[in-house]
């Protein structure tokens, strides 16, 4: 499983210019399985992503294509975690 933070850049001004792209590669994550879970990071300090996946590398590769990334509106930090205890709400992520 992986964290992934997207945490705005110097060219946070640009994120509009980009949002559609962005919101395209969110889309394709969730179709794909990748993504589990989206959100904003608050207060506005860009956005993180529970995924799953085989590798880091297809998640690096994934992520280096979002195009947040790119365009250096975000800087992008993939953190592994492996789950060893989950509320019986969240179980399935055991697995």
């Amino acid at each position: 499983m992986y964290i992934i933070l997207l945490r705005f850049s110097e060219n946070k001004g640009l994120a509009s210019d980009h949002m559609d792209g962005h919101r395209a590669w969110l889309k394709q994550g969730f179709a794909t399985g990748m993504f589990l879970l989206a959100g904003t990071l608050k207060p506005g300090i860009g956005g993180g992503i529970l995924a799953v996946a085989d590798s880091l590398n297809a998640v690096s590769e994934f992520v280096d294509q979002d195009p947040f990334v790119v365009a250096n509106v975000v800087t992008a930090e993939i953190l592994e975690m492996e789950p060893a205890r989950a509320d019986k709400r969240l179980n399935f992520l055991l697995t």
